[in-house]
């Protein structure tokens, strides 16, 4: 049976075996070798199988990273290089420019990159020339070189080759069609028709444009400069719909555009894409304009626009007017004396009503008086510090003091102070100079200045309910409507005390002044202690252990300075050498945590079932439809942490989230992260606490910030 078979030699095989090859590459179209380097594999592919004489081919740079892992768009953002092609063409070829699909944002810690993930082609149009003789082969040479990134980067580059056939037809290569189609896809289009506008306000820039109609309502809009540097990539950019129908975005310009161009070019994408009847719904367009110094009067304000939320209860609205903001700023102010983050302040107001029961009725209506001055200026000051450096690029929300480690270690030592001046271990006319000393007794009503200042700065992280649309509201609208809020706020933290100091009925109740005051006064020295010990947490969180452990030398270094400075059993310039001496220590051992450069940062660390946020893994969890629940959060919060004690770390609690099967994401918002704050912003919020329910194919549900058991069982319910 095998003798059968007829034999033939190789040699009379191999012109067959030729022409079976050369039919082969013809049908596969054009050939390349694909190089695999460190996290990347790149190749030059083409969009169709030959190359027509004079028909323009397009190329492409394929790049696969391995997961995790991105490459650059031409304008990096914050750090990065973007990927070139150098091209080596035969005679007569022509290579444009590289068609750039839309990036995407890629967080990195507090970085933000511009780039792609996962495959991606960068192509390119070829000019073909006309004449070129059917049958024959070129090859498309190219040098690409690259930065891979994921916490570090690697650069990369290859010498690519693509072999394509000459043909007078050509059909689409169905190799790579899907990824010629993808990046089609997410080229931007033009939109010169939809009168663009930009202007530039302090440290930020604002696009106006008016969209057709037709479009879908935008949700998650970025804006990717072409040139680098202008913009701060990793800041907040709030989108806003106008009365009059047109959008505006807000972006911060960077801290190194000293000058703008005379106009700027990029592009814009949206999440959801512009609508079907728009541009085939691609989500992104080129936009170009030219730049203006003045924001004209019907730009302003705007209500903001986001992926569709929905607030419960006490959570507020979206984008109140101006009318309804200073309402409920005033309201979520005279809340805000009920939060625990100002029981310590109100135990110094309630000594010094003590103190001033029995005075003349001007007295106390003096005190009162300066009191609401003392707070309200504070909530000004504080508001129009939060505004200027907003204008100047910083994303900063409310609370931003409370970030800085260098403010809780003052403040700690402030409080620490306090609690010994009012426990009676020392007199302040001990310490201070005789001039400053006789300066405070003239001039009692300073005193009551500085408790409502103090006030302010250890109850604005606190974010009572009805504050927080106000805040949300105020942060985005011009300085005079601002500032309005803020007055609000500070009025309607102060009118229990000034309606109190006005009408002072009660206080003549009080018993006449005795050794009772003396016990109240060492009595309510302990919440002044229990703020101490709660700033030092607040520290650790930030700065870890160490610091805590320095915190606690610096403050006892002062308690030592003090004594010696009391002491009457030794020579005077000896205890004062002494205290100045354990002062000076002490000083030497806070600078570490007064400079926040030197400050370790904290590091998001997942907590029994919660995980850390992140912009990245949220939105993976979203679009495989997880519920999610976001516990935006800080340890300066008091609020924050009574509602994560009495709520959210309950038995209860805990199995109905898992009953859900909603995975849980703590935004850790003890130290400054702009991608918290952009969040945050998406919202109409400025503060923490916010609770986010994600619930698969409905609206966000924004929760109230004092949450109870029932009001989360009824939230989990909802899906």
């Amino acid at each position: 049976m095998l003798s059968s078979i007829p034999h033939r030699t190789p040699l009379r095989n191999l012109p067959t075996l030729i022409l079976l090859a050369l039919a082969w590459l013809l049908a596969g179209g054009a050939h390349a070798r694909a190089v695999q380097t460190e996290h990347v594999e790149a190749e030059l592919i083409a969009e169709r199988t030959a190359a027509e004489p004079g028909r323009p081919l397009r190329v492409g740079l394929r790049l696969k990273m391995d997961e995790h892992w991105h490459t650059y768009w031409r304008n990096p953002g914050d750090t990065g290089l973007p990927t070139t092609i150098q091209w080596q063409l035969p005679a007569g070829f022509q290579p444009g420019e590289i068609e750039w699909p839309a990036p995407h944002r890629i967080d990195v810690g507090s970085f933000a990159n511009y780039g792609y993930e996962g495959e991606v082609v960068l192509p390119v149009l070829l000019a073909v020339p006309a004449g070129l003789p059917p049958g024959a082969a070129i090859p498309i040479k190219a040098r690409a070189d690259w930065l891979v990134c994921r916490e570090q980067c690697i650069p990369g580059g290859a010498d690519l080759v693509l072999d394509v056939p000459i043909a007078a037809a050509s059909d689409a290569d169905a190799r790579w069609a899907g990824l010629f189609a993808t990046a089609r896809s997410e080229t931007p289009r033009d939109a010169t028709a939809w009168q663009w506008n930009a202007y530039r306000t302090g440290g930020r820039l604002d696009l106006v444009w008016q969209p057709p109609a037709g479009s879908a309502t935008p949700s998650r809009v970025q804006f990717f400069p072409h040139a680098e540097g202008l913009i701060e990539p990793a800041a907040r950019q709030a989108l806003y719909r106008l009365p009059d129908g047109r959008l505006r975005l807000n972006v911060a310009l960077s801290k190194q555009a000293a000058q703008l161009p005379a106009s700027v070019d990029g592009v814009l994408t949206t999440a959801g894409g512009w609508g079907k009847e728009t541009l085939d719904g691609a989500r992104a367009v080129y936009l170009s304009a030219g730049v203006e110094n003045t924001l004209p009067q019907g730009a302003h304000g705007g209500t903001p626009l986001d992926a569709a939320v929905t607030y419960v209860g006490g959570a507020g609205q979206d984008a109140p007017g101006l009318v309804a903001a200073i309402a409920l700023a005033l309201i979520g102010g005279l809340i805000l004396n009920l939060m625990p983050c100002v029981f310590p302040v109100i135990s110094l107001k309630v000594l010094g009503f003590s103190q001033q029961a029995h005075g003349k009725l001007a007295a106390i209506r003096m005190h009162g008086l300066v009191f609401a001055a003392g707070v309200v200026l504070s909530f000004v000051a504080l508001a129009g510090v939060v505004l200027a450096l907003r204008a100047g690029g910083q994303e900063l929300g409310w609370g931003f003091q409370l970030q800085s480690p260098a403010v809780v270690t003052a403040l700690a030592i402030l409080f620490f102070l306090l609690t010994l001046n009012i426990a009676g271990y020392f007199e302040t006319s001990t310490l201070v100079p005789g001039g400053i000393a006789s300066f405070s007794a003239r001039n009692p009503y300073v005193n009551s200045f500085l408790s409502g200042v103090l006030a302010v700065v250890i109850a604005s992280p606190c974010t009572a309910p009805f504050m927080g649309a106000a805040l949300g509201f105020a942060l985005a609208q011009p300085p005079a409507a601002s500032l309005a809020v803020f007055v609000a706020l500070g009025l309607g933290m102060a009118l229990p005390y000034l309606l109190l100091a006005w009408f002072p009925a009660w206080l003549k109740r009080l018993p006449k002044p005795g050794p009772w005051m003396v016990w109240l006064k060492q009595l309510l020295a302990i919440p002044l202690a229990a703020t101490v010990i709660w700033l030092g947490w607040v520290l650790a969180q930030q700065s870890g252990a160490d610091a805590f452990a320095r915190l606690l030398f610096v403050l006892l270094l002062l308690a030592v300075g003090i004594w010696c400075a009391r002491q009457r059993l030794m020579a005077r310039h000896v205890s004062r050498v002494l205290a100045i001496g354990a002062v000076l220590v002490a000083g030497w051992l806070a600078w570490p945590l007064i400079d926040d450069a030197a400050a370790a940062e904290a590091k998001a660390v997942a907590a029994g079932d919660w995980q850390p946020w992140s912009r990245a893994r949220l939105d993976e969890l979203v679009s495989a439809g997880q519920p999610v629940f976001v516990d935006f959060t800080a340890a300066w919060c008091v609020s924050c942490q009574a509602n994560k004690k009495l709520v959210l770390e309950r038995e209860d609690a805990i199995r109905a989230f898992a009953d859900k099967k909603v995975v849980l994401l703590r935004a850790d918002w003890t130290r400054r992260d702009p991608g918290i704050t952009a969040a945050l912003a998406g919202f109409g919020r400025s503060g923490v606490p916010v609770y986010a329910l994600y619930r698969p194919g409905k609206s966000t549900l924004i929760l109230p910030e004092i949450l109870t058991p029932g009001g989360l069982r009824e939230a989990l319910g909802t899906f």
